[in-house]
């Protein structure tokens, strides 16, 4: 078992998954109706599907923060 203090790479990681997770959810309710037949969400309900990629940002972020961090002397 790991006992080291996760370090702030780590946690954007853990955090970007949580986002695009919840990004991804927001996606599939938005686009659900579509495929439904019903009335399509409002317009700014498709910016909640922007999630998703902030998430990956945030996730691509700390695994360079990490890389970096590893590499210094």
């Amino acid at each position: 078992m790991n006992t080291e203090t996760p370090s702030a790479g780590d946690l954007l990681v853990r955090i970007g998954g949580i986002v695009f997770l919840l990004g991804a959810v927001a996606t599939l309710v938005t686009v659900a109706p579509l495929f439904l037949g019903t009335d399509p969400f409002p317009a700014p309900a498709y910016f909640v599907c922007m999630l998703m990629a902030l998430g990956f940002l945030l996730a691509a972020a700390g695994v360079v923060r990490t890389a970096l961090a590893q590499r210094a002397p």
